[in-house]
Formats: C-alpha cells, sequence, structure tokens
C-alpha cells in the first residue's frame, strides 16, 4: 500500500529525530579517535561509486596511513542518517538530504559541490497520460524518495505552476519501489533522479513533464562529519582530489564510466551514457552564491513545514582556508 502524508504529517517526521539506519545498508560502528580509517557512504549511482571501483582512493591515502571503508545506501536521506549515527564519516547527495539532516542535528559539515545539473532530474508521467503540464498534478499522486534532491525539483516546480504543495499527494517510495507503483499506474507521476530517470524515459516510454531547466540547479554536495574534518584535514582535500580526478576521467571517457556503471547498478550502457551526459564532474569549494542558493532550499522547506525551524546554511560550510 502506497504510503501518502500530508504536509503536516511530514513535518512531523521531518522535524523528528534522525530515523533508523537504512535497512540493508552495509555500515559499521563509530571507529576508535585513533583509527586511521575513513568511512565513505555511496550510493549506486555518481562519482563515489566510480572512485571506489577504480580503487584510485586507497593509493592516494597510502602515505597519510589511511584505509577507506565503503557502505553503500540506497539514497541520500538513508546516507545522512548513518552520517549522523556517526558510522559514516563521508558521503554526497543532492540538495535537499542534507538540509533535512542539518535540521535534525546532524554534525554534517559541507566540504564541496559538483556544478548545476538541471536536466538529471525530472518529474515524470506515463506516455500516454493526460497531464501535460506541471499544473495538471493537482490533486494527483507524485511518488519520490521523501527528503532526497527531487523533493526540492516537485516544491519548485508546483510553486512556479501556481499549484500548492498542499494540493498534491505525495507518495514516499524508493527508487525501485516508485519504479513499480509507476508501472502498475498506482501513482499519476514519479518525481526521479539519473540515472533511474534515463533508464524510464528509455524502457518503459516515460514522459518528462518537467525537469529541473529553469526551476532548480540541482547540485551535488560532499561533505563530512564535523568531527573528521576537524580530526582530518589533509585527508578531506585528498578525498575532493581524487574526486575531481575520476570525474574529469569520466567526463572524458562517458562510453567507458557507462561500462563500468553497468555491471553494478544493472543498467544498460547506453541508457547510463544519456544519464552521465546530463551529469557535472568538477568539484569545487563552497562559494557565498551557492551558499545562499542552498539556504533558499532550505527556507522553503521550512516555509511549507517541512523542516521543524530555520537552519543557517553558512554554520555547516567548511571554512576557506587561509
Amino acid at each position: 500500500m502506497l504510503l501518502s502524508l500530508s504536509r503536516r504529517a511530514l513535518a512531523r517526521v521531518a522535524g523528528g529525530a534522525v530515523l533508523t539506519l537504512a535497512l540493508g545498508a552495509t555500515v559499521t560502528t563509530p571507529a576508535a579517535a585513533d583509527d586511521k580509517v575513513v568511512r565513505i557512504g555511496y550510493q549506486k549511482y555518481g562519482t563515489l561509486i566510480l572512485l571506489k571501483n577504480k580503487g584510485l582512493l586507497e593509493e592516494k591515502l597510502k602515505p597519510l596511513g589511511y584505509t577507506v571503508k565503503w557502505s553503500e545506501f540506497p539514497a541520500g536521506p538513508q546516507l545522512l542518517e548513518a552520517l549522523n549515527a556517526g558510522a559514516v564519516d563521508f558521503g554526497n547527495t543532492g540538495e535537499a538530504p542534507p538540509i533535512f539532516a542539518q535540521a535534525a542535528g546532524a554534525p554534517l559539515i559541507y566540504v564541496g559541490y559538483e556544478p548545476a545539473a538541471p536536466t538529471g532530474e525530472a518529474i515524470l508521467v506515463p506516455k500516454n497520460s493526460p497531464l501535460k503540464s506541471v499544473a495538471d498534478l493537482k490533486g494527483k499522486t507524485i511518488a519520490l524518495n521523501k527528503g532526497s534532491n527531487v523533493h526540492y525539483l516537485l516544491v519548485k516546480a508546483l510553486e512556479k505552476a501556481g499549484v500548492p504543495y498542499a494540493d498534491v499527494k505525495t507518495a514516499y517510495l524508493t527508487p525501485a519501489d516508485a519504479r513499480a507503483a509507476f508501472e502498475r499506474g498506482s501513482v499519476d507521476a514519479w518525481a526521479i533522479w539519473d540515472p533511474y530517470q534515463a533508464a524510464a524515459e528509455k524502457t518503459v516510454d516515460a514522459r518528462i513533464l518537467a525537469d529541473g531547466t529553469g526551476v532548480v540547479s540541482n547540485y551535488q554536495f560532499y561533505f563530512a562529519t564535523r568531527s573528521f574534518v576537524e580530526k582530518a584535514p589533509q585527508v578531506v582535500d585528498v578525498l575532493l582530489g581524487a574526486v575531481a580526478e575520476i570525474g574529469a576521467w569520466a567526463k572524458a571517457n562517458p562510453k567507458a564510466a557507462a561500462e563500468q556503471f553497468s555491471p553494478l547498478i544493472g543498467i544498460p550502457a547506453p541508457i547510463l551514457e544519456v544519464a552521465l551526459s546530463r551529469q557535472q564532474y568538477d568539484v569545487k569549494p563552497l562559494t557565498p552564491e551557492i551558499t545562499a542558493q542552498q539556504q533558499q532550499v532550505a527556507d522553503a522547506f521550512h516555509k511549507l513545514g517541512l523542516i521543524p525551524a530555520p537552519i543557517k546554511i553558512s554554520d555547516a560550510v567548511r571554512a576557506p582556508k587561509s
């Protein structure tokens, strides 16, 4: 049975303590303070899984005496739950998850971001759906992963179309469950990111009702726990350098990157090439402008009651090097 929550119900969920760790995620207990291990949370798509697959980071951290422990999560919110629980030191997600996490008291610090990729997320409808615009979503049910980057896409797309957020129904589902509901016709639309977006477009003829173009930036953010940034700033720098290096390789070799992703995700390489073409691969320190844009996301969620109190993004941004 699909779970539909009202705005008030979501506020209760988002405003409470961080939820239990995602089932099936492979996590470790907090390491001792003197353990030279960096515990990285990753999802089944993105630069970090390529970094893991290449083994590049392990080589770069050897001179510092650090080893790496990798833990996979189904989506950003679950990864950040693990970070808040002390089971992950470093990871990355889209715009929304770190806001929910910061609002719940997670000790995260933004340490970098990837440039905007607005076409890498979208609101999809079935090919023959009568829905022709975002305005048509009024009264309809949209599947999405609660607290993910597409949550903000839905909020802003509805706002732009003049549809109150309270006038749609939301079904909070993981990508796999949302796809099944979408194919069954149990939901009217699906807000999703790549590569699931590209796969749905290709395999079930899903139609894009709206993507992030002119609506949201769809940044990817890299973060670490405050304690890890303070304890091992050099390791954070090495991590970001390795992310930039593997990203440059993927950008220059999209076919090879897609072929590496394919067996890891179970999506054909040609579909992944489409998804990869919509992704940006550089990684940079947050600027005041990017921080301000992320603050707009947080303010929008607070205005809707999706987080219980205002938060200040700049409080969770790594200080620039002197």
